[in-house]
């Protein structure tokens, strides 16, 4: 019995004898039938070309790879990374004990350009000066720079907050960069972009910092995450959240988790002191805790302590001192002139400092020494330079020609230090860093010992 013959499947290829020609490789596929072989087109017996073995393939993947380096190379140049420079230390700074008492005579050591302050910085065992871009901790005693950290921008304002140096640059129409630096070694321990205005002032409270301007103000606590922005807010995510966007502001305070705003607003016949929460639930939505309108334009709010808030009023020479429930406790009279008291600072922060348990208040002329509890004022001296700092256990105010060591409780003079300014009068702000005083004289740094 035969066996059947089978024929090729339409799906196996049909079987060629070796060497014979394929009449159909020509053929293109309507021309094949079923059961013939469909070759693909190339050479026969060996696999397709890889397109990327033409030399124009290889020419365009080159140029993408070229442009790939050099678009990584333009982001490099243009980078934050590339625009710092940064010197940082392992060397902890020595350790600076202050002098028993104040030397009887201080000669200067060193200075330095610090026109990226408002006062002389001292923390962490490090002197701070921050100019033309550059934030430096130098060594008290020497002036030699252990750190520093530089930006090609424009520093807006430099302080020490929280046992930290923060720096504000400028990028742009904002000072929008705001920097966080160790002291004692110069390492960036945080960063973070915000919108602050051109120029700005840190006012620092006692968990956060804030920045100033006449139309915003913005606060950050100690890790930089920004918890109050108040006024007209650029790009608002959640608009109608500010009170009065309207408004402008003169001066500014803060303490005990509160910040203190003087605002002028269209059609009301007076300033306004504001007090807002530091840190609410939401940075964008300001919590309130009072609002008064007082009773001329020309207030300046100078202090904020665990139970008041402190406003001068120019026209009556008046010292007003509300709770933290808006409600006025007392008033009290200044013997500072009016026009001394109408003088908004430049920098929209009243100049003070804190003693044991005062608050030193220049007023451009004297120094105001308010009680730390309930602002009420002590006594006033004239004829100073500047609202003074404690130093070697004692308080001293700057004066024409030296130094006048006060007692902090009656505002005596128990003596006076040489100090050699070359005859200048202009405004002097103290701070101490050991046995060394740093005085900031205009933009400029002077450490004495």
């Amino acid at each position: 019995m035969s066996t059947p013959s089978r024929r090729p499947s339409e799906h196996t290829p049909a079987a060629r004898t070796p060497g014979t020609e394929d009449v159909l490789a020509a053929a293109g596929p309507q021309d094949a039938g079923p059961g013939r072989a469909i070759r693909v087109p190339g050479t026969p017996g060996r696999p397709g070309r890889s397109p990327w073995n033409r030399r124009r393939d290889r020419f365009v993947a080159a140029a993408l790879a070229l442009v790939c380096v050099a678009g990584g190379a333009v982001l490099w140049l243009v980078s934050d990374s590339r625009a710092t420079t940064q010197r940082t230390t392992t060397d902890s700074p020595a350790r600076l004990e202050p002098p028993s008492a104040v030397p009887g005579s201080l000669a200067e050591r060193w200075r330095a350009p610090s026109e990226a302050t408002d006062g002389p910085v001292a923390v962490g065992g490090s002197a701070v000066t921050a100019s033309d871009g550059t934030v430096a901790g130098r060594d008290p005693m020497t002036g030699e720079i252990r750190w520093s950290y530089s930006r090609d921008l424009a520093l807006c304002a430099t302080d020490g907050a929280w046992s930290k140096v923060v720096a504000v640059y400028r990028k742009g129409e904002w000072c929008g960069e705001v920097t966080q630096l160790d002291p004692a070694t110069g390492a960036r321990t945080a960063q973070r972009n915000g919108d602050a205005e051109a120029p700005t002032t840190l006012v620092v409270g006692d968990d956060h910092v804030t920045t100033t301007g006449t139309r915003l103000l913005n606060t950050w606590r100690s890790d930089l995450v920004k918890t109050l922005e108040y006024g007209r807010v650029p790009a608002p995510v959640n608009p109608g959240r500010q009170p009065r966007p309207e408004c402008r502001y003169s001066t500014v305070a803060a303490g005990s988790g509160l910040v203190a705003v003087i605002e002028h607003c269209p059609r009301e016949t007076g300033a306004r002191l504001t007090v807002l929460r530091a840190a609410g639930d939401e940075a964008d939505e300001p919590e309130q805790v009072f609002s008064s309108l007082l009773p001329e334009m020309t207030a300046q709010v100078v202090a904020v302590s665990d139970e008041r808030v402190a406003v001068a009023l120019p026209e009556r020479r008046q010292l007003y001192v509300f709770d933290h429930d808006g409600r006025r406790q007392a008033t009290h009279d200044l013997a500072v002139p009016e026009p001394e008291l109408a003088a908004v600072p430049e920098s929209g922060v009243a100049a003070t400092a804190k003693g044991r348990d005062s608050v030193f208040w220049f007023t451009g002329s004297r120094t105001v020494a308010l009680a730390g509890d309930d602002l009420r004022p002590r006594w006033t001296v004239e004829d100073t330079l500047g609202a003074g700092t404690a130093f070697a256990g004692e308080y001293v105010v700057p004066i024409a020609g030296g130094l006048a060591v006060l007692d902090e409780r009656t505002g005596e003079t128990t003596r006076t230090v040489a100090v050699d300014r070359g005859g200048s009068r202009a405004p002097v702000s103290l701070s101490a860093a050991g046995p060394v005083l740093l005085e900031q004289r205009g933009a400029t740094v002077v450490a004495l010992r």
